[in-house]
């Protein structure tokens, strides 16, 4: 029993506001098919809900687990808390983890796809999207399994984008961006000036001419500065003509 859990890419990224102690967003997040997670059950005796493949990772902070523990609370299905005692979860990583590419997310929503299918979990796909969004915003986008979609409010709003993925390059360079650090120098230095009016409409328009339209990677990502600001080391491998992807540090363009 095995799935893929792809990476995905935030052609551009625009925070709208910020409440209840979150920022709220527009983004237009496109799946990477080539780059992905294998998500793994394998017949084992457990004594508890055991994950391998995440090494450095605690149990209690892993989105997997996270997201063990979220469907046992919303379901209450002794064949789910059964199925892992008899079952371990195996993780082979290729997506780069602190990139921003929802790498954790993507192995989330893979788990909780794989679990509603081999335990029979009663749950639909909008039920299991919304139970996602309380561990993180990204799931939902993944549990959709959209290829491109518009995401919007705190992640937990995902409308398919009807367009082919576009064929992509990556390149992750060896700094890791913390997501709510980035989050948090957004906030302090540039929140305050965000301009709805100048990416109105933006979520009409198909990602291939949106990269070509718009292209300066700091205007479709609002996180890319602050990027720069909260990983220093960043601005040493930030090659020209390249996107940026979500809070980083990954960048990204099309291939010719």
């Amino acid at each position: 029993m095995k799935v893929a859990a792809p990476a995905k890419v935030n052609i551009f990224l625009k925070i709208t506001g910020h409440k209840e102690g979150y920022h709220t967003l527009l983004s237009r997040f496109m799946q990477v098919t080539d780059l992905y997670d294998t998500i793994r059950f394998v017949p084992c005796e457990c004594d508890t809900f055991t994950i391998e493949g995440c090494p450095g990772v605690p149990r209690e902070s892993n989105t997997i687990y996270r997201a063990w523990k979220a469907l046992n609370e919303a379901t209450g299905d002794l064949d789910l808390l059964e199925f892992f005692y008899h079952h371990k979860v195996i993780v082979e990583k290729r997506i780069p983890t602190q990139a921003g590419l929802g790498g954790g997310s993507s192995d989330a929503a893979a788990f909780m796809r794989l679990a509603r299918q081999v335990c029979d979990l009663k749950l639909s796909t909008d039920e299991l999207a919304q139970i996602g969004s309380t561990i993180g915003a990204d799931i939902p986008f993944f549990i959709y399994d959209y290829p491109s979609a518009n995401v919007s409010g705190f992640g937990e709003i995902v409308e398919a984008f009807d367009e082919e993925p576009l064929p992509l390059k990556i390149e992750t360079p060896p700094v890791a961006c913390d997501t709510a650090a980035v989050y948090k120098v957004f906030k302090e230095r540039f929140l305050s000036g965000i301009n709805p009016l100048s990416f109105l409409g933006w979520e009409r328009i198909p990602s291939a001419e949106l990269l070509e339209r718009i292209a300066d990677p700091k205007k479709l990502n609002d996180l890319y500065p602050a990027a720069l600001l909260a990983c220093s080391r960043l601005r040493d491998y930030a090659p020209p003509g390249w996107f940026f992807s979500g809070s980083g540090s990954s960048f990204f363009k099309v291939r010719s």
